[in-house]
């Protein structure tokens, strides 16, 4: 699983870069070190954080413009339930929790699985999942 530093955790939960220290200090989230002595974040612990506390992730939101009908929201995949056939995944993009339905196949095939970074393309009510170009 991918570990990742301080500021992208922080990019991919909406917050700053002091915010996801603080948490840290505070024991919120668990941070190590990678071979470079830089502080990272597990991705599976980062998409659990993201999951229990996407309520206060959203209460810091400010209210935007409306927008095209073409997004791209960079998130973490936080949950990934599968069957033979279907599968449904989620991503934290920020506060906001956006919940695809795909082929088992496709999860499969993109790699997705909690604490993998993902960008979600929102039009009107399909969500196609893409991967970024680096996972990192």
């Amino acid at each position: 699983m991918p570990n990742y530093r301080l500021s992208r955790a922080a990019q991919l939960l909406g917050v700053s870069d002091d915010t996801i220290r603080r948490w840290a200090e505070a024991g919120k989230l668990t941070a190590g070190t990678d071979e470079s002595g830089h502080k990272v974040i597990a991705g599976v612990d980062l998409a659990a954080f993201a999951r229990a506390n996407a309520g206060e992730l959203a209460s810091g939101t400010q209210a935007t413009t409306p927008a095209s009908a073409r997004n791209k929201l960079p998130g973490i995949v936080t949950n990934v339930v599968a069957d033979k056939v279907m599968a449904q995944v989620d991503i934290q993009c920020g506060p906001y929790r956006i919940v695809s339905l795909m082929s088992r196949e496709a999860v499969e095939e993109l790699g997705l699985a909690p604490g993998v970074i993902a960008v979600a393309s929102v039009k009107a009510t399909s969500v196609v999942v893409a991967m970024p170009m680096e996972q990192s």
